[in-house]
């Protein structure tokens, strides 16, 4: 019997690899930017991985190795690199966000499995037992929470497998669209969907509303937390087999292949989607745009190699259907890292005494139990609270989902920001070092702060721009609240360890 306080090295480079692919790839990600600026995203999309992606993902390779032992992710990080009080309030208003993610994306999970049986988005008629079907898929949440935590604590092994699946189904759903692709610029003599008229159609957006200054920027910020997750397997290093060697490896192996993968895909989409027959309609929209234009490419490949009109409707529905399948087993392995990693670095990388003793408590399989368990019980009453509350609950979810915009991205200022002072502390022992040059160091990290800074800035000023207030004050409240709330609970913990600390001097 494991005495619960070990974690099995169970996780290999190419799981890792699986791992990081699936938390931060999103195939939908690509459909979205051709949406909102057609061909002329992909130069976006480059300038996101040039100046934050890639920076961050070898600061978080030095981070990784060099602190492979810790158990708290990217608190253990902050922490290492500029102290406790800091790192608290970081992963904190981490943690919040990541809370709001698994509350909204509990519901929208079942678009794409919809997707698959039916061939579109039927959850809006998913009504029974007298429940609307905002109800249904409400008790839907609450009951997916329930079971990805479940098999979630039965250890490492099995979010690594699953996610490995996710990651494996993303590569083969990539490889299909690929494929098809070319055979379909092949059969049209080499003639894309969407006309390339130099190098105007790479700069300028196809989408109206994003041709104006003001929408490229919002495009940028877009691009940029596209780019997010890399941070939440920060707390699996502790849980493979050779982190030393494997984490940097694993970070710099994925960071490429995403980066390159995003734009190609991106490009490729040019060849079936013409941006103003297929997405220029009122019936498309960012919830089924990635199923419109899967089924389109079905659509056109099959009309391309001369199958019948029927048969060609049919494989776009098909090919819409795997992408629903495709979608919800990387929905599934993103909910098996991020209803464990992001806690497990608040809970186990903050100090011991800081929670009972319930709570940091590992299982037999090395997993803090309790601890999601009751991260699954708050979940699952917010969840029911929104579906069930009406007006005001929408209203409660709509200023939710504002509190964690800027929270997201938060935590990369603070490791962007902690990271020189990480790298120039030479009493912490880095296996492995990328930035060796003092002065490219200090370049690099002030670059991707600064890129990251105007992109937070930027997602609070937007909706005062176009007057949004309300809107506005809760995008810059969020982070507000949620770091005031860490000050105040450490400030309460310090003072005790302080106080503590007094009281044994006295006695001693």
């Amino acid at each position: 019997m494991d005495d619960g306080n070990s974690t099995k090295k169970t996780i290999t480079l190419f799981g890792l690899i699986m791992m990081i692919f699936t938390a931060i790839f999103g195939f939908a990600n690509t459909t979205v930017a051709y949406e909102q600026m057609g061909l002329a995203s992909i130069i976006w999309y480059v300038f996101a991985a040039v100046f934050f992606f890639l920076p961050a993902g070898f600061m978080m390779a030095e981070y990784g190795s060099a602190f492979n032992e810790a158990k708290g992710g990217i608190y253990s990080w902050i922490e290492g690199a500029v102290g406790p009080k800091i790192a608290f309030t970081g992963t904190f208003i981490w943690l919040a966000s990541w809370e709001v993610w698994l509350v909204s994306t509990s519901t929208k999970v079942w678009i794409p499995l919809s997707t698959f049986f039916v061939g579109h988005d039927g959850t809006q008629s998913w009504g029974m037992f007298g429940l609307s079907a905002t109800q249904v898929i409400g008790i839907l949440g609450l009951l997916w929470i329930m079971f990805v935590t479940f098999f979630a604590s039965l250890g490492m092994d099995k979010i690594s497998k699953v996610s490995s699946v996710g990651g494996i189904l993303t590569i083969a759903l990539n490889g299909i669209f690929f494929l098809l692709s070319l055979i379909l610029l092949f059969t049209s003599g080499f003639h894309s969907a969407e006309p390339i008229t130099g190098l105007d159609t790479f700069i300028h957006s196809a989408n109206p509303a994003f041709a104006s200054p003001i929408g490229m920027i919002s495009f940028v910020v877009y691009a940029i937390f596209a780019y997010g997750g890399m941070e939440s397997v920060g707390a699996v290093t502790d849980s493979m087999k050779h982190p030393k060697r494997d984490f940097p490896r694993g970070v710099l192996i994925s960071a490429g292949v995403i980066a390159v993968t995003y734009s190609l895909t991106i490009l490729m989409w040019g060849i079936s989607t013409n941006w103003n027959q297929i997405l220029g309609k009122s019936n498309v929209n960012l919830g089924n745009i990635t199923y419109v234009m899967m089924s389109n490419l079905g659509y056109q490949f099959a009309d391309s190699i001369g199958w019948s009109h029927a048969a060609a409707i049919t494989t776009g529905e098909w090919l819409a259907r795997f992408t629903g399948f495709d979608m919800f087993i990387l929905y599934m392995g993103s909910f098996f890292v991020l209803v464990y990693s992001p806690l497990k670095s608040f809970i186990m990388g903050t100090p011991k005494d800081f929670w009972p003793e319930r709570v940091t408590k590992l299982n037999k399989h090395g997993m803090p139990a309790n601890a999601m368990w009751m991260q699954a019980g708050f979940v699952g009453i917010m969840i029911l609270l929104i579906a069930f509350g009406g007006r005001n609950a929408k209203q409660l979810y709509n200023v939710l989902t504002l509190m964690a915009n800027v929270s997201t991205t938060i935590p990369y200022l603070f490791l962007v920001g902690a990271y020189p002072f990480f790298n120039i502390n030479d009493k912490i022992e880095k296996p492995y070092l990328f930035y060796k040059n003092r002065k490219a160091m200090w370049a690099v990290s002030i670059v991707s702060f600064v890129v990251l800074a105007l992109a937070v800035i930027f997602t609070v000023i937007q909706p005062i721009i176009e007057h949004a207030y309300s809107d506005a004050f809760w995008t810059v409240i969020g982070p507000i609240v949620f770091g005031a709330i860490a000050l105040i609970l450490y400030g309460n913990y310090d003072r005790k360890q302080k106080a503590k600390k007094a009281k044994d001097s006295v006695l001693d």
